[in-house]
C-alpha cells in the first residue's frame, strides 16, 4: 500500500500542474516527503504476516480433525482386537498434534496483538500528513 502511495506522490509531484502552481507544487512536496517517511518507516517495522500463522493454524486444525474423525470411525467399529488397540493408541497420537496446534494458535494470537496494536504507529504519519 505504501509503494502504491510513493507512485501517486510521484505522479503528483511530476504532474505539468505543478509547475503551473507555486502553492500546488509545494503541498504535492509536503506529500512526497511524508509518504516517503511513511514508506521508510513501514520498511524498517516491517511485522511478521499474520497471514502465514493463520495457514499453519488452519493445516494443523485440518490434521487434528482428521484425526479426531479416525477416532470416531474406530469408535463405532466393534471393540475388539485390532481395533481395540487402534482406539487405545488414538489418544497418543492426538496428543502432538493438539500441542502443535495450540503452540501455533497462541503465536498467532500474540502475532496478531503485535500487528494490531502497530496499527497507530503505521497511521499516524498519515494523519499528520492529511493535517
Amino acid at each position: 500500500m505504501s509503494k502504491s502511495a510513493v507512485k501517486i506522490s510521484l505522479d503528483l509531484l511530476f504532474n505539468p500542474l505543478c509547475g503551473q502552481d507555486q502553492d500546488l507544487l509545494n503541498m504535492v512536496t509536503a506529500l512526497d516527503t511524508a509518504v516517503k517517511r511513511m514508506d521508510t518507516f513501514n520498511q524498517e517495522r516491517r511485522l511478521p504476516e499474520p497471514q502465514h500463522g493463520r495457514e499453519e493454524a488452519g493445516t494443523g486444525l485440518a490434521g487434528l480433525q482428521e484425526a479426531a474423525a479416525k477416532v470416531e470411525k474406530h469408535e463405532e467399529k466393534e471393540k475388539a482386537g485390532p481395533v481395540l488397540d487402534k482406539l487405545h493408541q488414538a489418544p497418543e497420537e492426538l496428543r502432538p498434534m493438539w500441542e502443535d496446534f495450540e503452540a501455533n494458535n497462541r503465536q498467532l494470537l500474540e502475532e496478531m496483538l503485535l500487528f494490531y496494536g502497530s496499527r497507530l504507529d503505521y497511521f499516524q504519519p498519515s494523519f499528520e500528513s492529511l493535517i
